[in-house]
């Protein structure tokens, strides 16, 4: 049989996309076979090859040229002080799912912690000498110069958590609003009225969205907004516990706490239980993560789920997608006309604390 060749959207030539529906692969892997990259099996690589014959697909030379200077590794910047990074499970959670994405590949993944000024003017040496092929960046705050910083240096980047509703950068990042919305939702069914709450950092997006939630939640049940009952906290165990006293001392009549981490949530049992306040008996407790805390905690802690290992591998394949998209040779500015917002689904775990 004779090949033919199929023209891509307005009569080009074949696209990379192309070969990778006609291969039922990925593009990342297209592109692996294409640069002669060992990481393939030879049936996958068949099958490409396949696509690419039947197709006509001509590979761009630039491309070619840029995948040679690959360096196989990836940065996770976190631009958070190093013992929040080990007292929370959020953090190992994602790894974790960066890692399941990276484990049939050799990228390597490098941990870099940048939160002081210092540590992100050795970040933007290390990332303009061009050592990785991309950047994940976790818990980024609302005035962090660091996305800005790696978008100028035109190195492809996700982010974990939106900066905002007009986010710029390629993002992952699960439903905070739903999952607070349910949450609150649930403590009301359960008869609860005087809902307090514990916020994360006013300048982190997420946080800001679950308080909105909280209220929303709260005004669809008929009960007004008390700014009383909303504590800020830093998402660490002591933020918990002094945003549970402050609660307590400001409307020692509350029944229900909705706690915007787990590790919070963790702090304010510990509040609630030195004044004798019973769980969940007295105080309903609620957290957010559903991380392996809520699992331990006495009583278990009812807690939304976020997809944290999920988004970890999300991250890493969107990342993938930006990375060989620069190896094709789309300019930076093009690559920004279409960046990814993919937000992920809650749930909630109710168990005994609520």
């Amino acid at each position: 049989m004779a090949a033919h060749q199929t023209q891509g959207r307005g009569g080009g030539r074949p696209t990379l996309e192309q070969v990778a529906a006609r291969a039922g692969v990925g593009r990342g892997t297209v592109s692996r076979v294409i640069n002669g990259s060992p990481r393939v099996s030879e049936r996958t690589r068949a099958a490409v090859e396949a696509a690419v014959a039947e197709l006509g697909y001509v590979p761009n030379t630039a491309a070619r040229a840029l995948a040679a200077n690959r360096t196989d590794a990836i940065a996770l910047v976190v631009p958070e002080p190093e013992r929040r990074f080990f007292a929370e499970p959020y953090f190992s959670d994602i790894i974790h799912g960066v890692g399941v994405a990276l484990a049939e590949t050799e990228v390597q993944l490098l941990l870099t912690f940048a939160g002081g000024d210092r540590e992100r003017q050795r970040l933007a040496q290390y990332l303009a000498a061009q050592r990785v092929d991309g950047v994940l960046l976790v818990s980024v705050h609302a005035d962090d110069p660091l996305p800005e910083l790696i978008d100028q240096l035109a190195i492809p980047a996700v982010i974990s958590g939106r900066r905002s509703a007009e986010e710029t950068l390629t993002s992952v990042d699960s439903d905070n609003y739903g999952g607070a919305l349910a949450a609150v939702g649930h403590l009301v069914e359960r008869g609860r009225s005087t809902i307090a709450t514990i916020t994360g950092p006013a300048d982190v997006y997420g946080a800001r969205r679950r308080l909105d939630g909280y209220r929303d939640a709260l005004e669809a049940a008929g009960h007004p907004a008390d700014p009383a009952l909303v504590a800020l906290g830093d998402f660490t165990e002591e933020g918990g516990r002094r945003a549970m006293a402050e609660l307590l001392e400001r409307r020692p009549d509350l029944d229900a706490v909705f706690a915007g981490s787990d590790v919070m949530a963790a702090g304010a049992r510990f509040v609630l239980r030195a004044a004798g306040r019973r769980i969940p008996q007295d105080v309903a407790l609620v957290g957010y993560d559903d991380s392996v805390i809520a699992r331990h905690m006495e009583p278990a802690l009812t807690s939304v789920r976020q997809p944290i290992e999920e988004m970890g591998r999300q991250m890493t394949r969107l990342l993938f997608a930006e990375i060989e998209s620069a190896a094709e040779g789309h300019p930076a500015g093009a690559r920004r006309e279409y960046r990814p917002q993919l937000v992920l689904p809650t749930e909630l775990v109710v168990r005994d604390s609520s």
